[in-house]
């Protein structure tokens, strides 16, 4: 197979083709493709640049032994955001010995309004300071920040959450509800206390 043909193989074919062969340069095919946004998804979660590169080399020497894990049940950039933010999760909560102090998340591309819409709560969520929210975020569990920034940042459906973490819809809903009212009561102690993070 020539070099161009392998890099016009879709994400799924590529997958295909690495588990029948277990070749290591069609895997850093998909490497390339993905490294920056795993890289990023591992940053939010990870002390600084060293310990997101670290996280994104775990993620994906991983990904290459689960491989034969993706069942196609749902696009393999679903599965691998989904793979991503599992591993950083495990990895948080194993690490709550050592204090994390700065986990960073891309509050621009935190859709507040989206969130907001989906709420049901008397005050106006889409008026949250964006800076309060990049604060608040880091007060809730790993597995909160996890699906939340996987239906707004990620844009991922309902039912893409549920092939993702492999739990049903109604599952899926709860979680994201749940998240969302402790964002909310987090963010109104914060703004209430009015001290800084």
């Amino acid at each position: 197979m020539t070099e161009d043909a392998i890099h016009s193989l879709t994400d799924e074919a590529l997958v295909e083709a690495i588990i029948k062969t277990n070749d290591t340069m069609l895997f850093e095919v998909l490497y390339d493709r993905y490294a920056t946004m795993v890289y990023n998804k591992c940053y939010g979660f990870a002390n600084g640049v060293d310990e997101a590169k670290d996280l994104t080399q775990d993620v994906f020497l991983r990904v290459f032994i689960k491989l034969a894990s993706f069942k196609g049940k749902s696009k393999f950039s679903t599965w691998l955001y989904a793979f991503t933010y599992n591993h950083c999760v495990n990895y948080v909560t194993r690490s709550t010995a050592k204090k994390i102090e700065k986990q960073s998340v891309n509050p621009e591309s935190v859709d507040i309004q989206n969130i907001g819409e989906e709420i049901d709560s008397t005050r106006e969520f889409e008026n949250m300071r964006v800076d309060q929210l990049k604060k608040v975020m880091e007060l809730i569990s790993p597995e909160e920040k996890m699906i939340l920034l996987l239906k707004y940042e990620d844009n991922l459906t309902i039912k893409e959450l549920s092939e993702a973490l492999d739990i049903g819809e109604s599952a899926v809903k709860m979680r994201l509800k749940r998240a969302k009212e402790k964002l909310v009561q987090k963010y109104d102690n914060y703004t209430k206390d009015g001290e800084s993070i």
